[in-house]
């Protein structure tokens, strides 16, 4: 990993220990998960023991220690979406992308994961895509949906 980019993000921030989630925040962001090296870095940085700093990290589902796709697909699984085909939207995008939820696509572009409910029943079934969301789905619709994340895709 580059410093420099770490240095950066540290410098953002005042450097005291209680920065440490919003760099967090911030290094997850940029590398799409925590890795070890940069998390030693910024214990030495912060002057924050180790141990505290993946008592964090595997604190909060935002945070991930394996590295994450570019884009997160997230399947609804709640009532509404299960009723209405969740299920068959998920098992497209296992079969499309080779991956099974809570896994990444080996040239991280995705990573698919499943939710118990995004709050927009009435859209039975819905797919989350880094914050935008597509309700009424359909296994047809999924490809043009994916080639907006990806053009080379399918």
């Amino acid at each position: 990993m580059e410093m420099a980019e770490v240095e950066e993000i540290l410098g953002r921030y005042e450097g005291e220990p209680g920065d440490l989630i919003p760099v967090l925040q911030d290094v997850q962001e940029r590398y799409h998960y925590l890795p070890e090296d940069v998390l030693r870095y910024i214990s030495g940085r912060l002057h924050v023991p180790l141990s505290q700093i993946y008592h964090v990290a595997t604190f909060y589902n935002a945070f991930s220690l394996e590295p994450r796709g570019e884009h997160t697909i997230e399947v609804c699984t709640g009532t509404a979406c299960h009723v209405k085909g969740a299920g068959r939207i998920l098992d497209w995008l296992r079969v499309e992308l080779g991956i099974e939820p809570g896994q990444t696509t080996s040239d991280l572009k995705f990573t698919l994961q499943t939710v118990r409910c995004l709050g927009c029943c009435s859209l039975a079934p819905v797919v989350r895509i880094d914050g935008d969301t597509y309700g009424n789905l359909t296994q047809d619709m999924l490809p043009k949906i994916l080639r907006r994340y990806d053009g080379g895709w399918i």
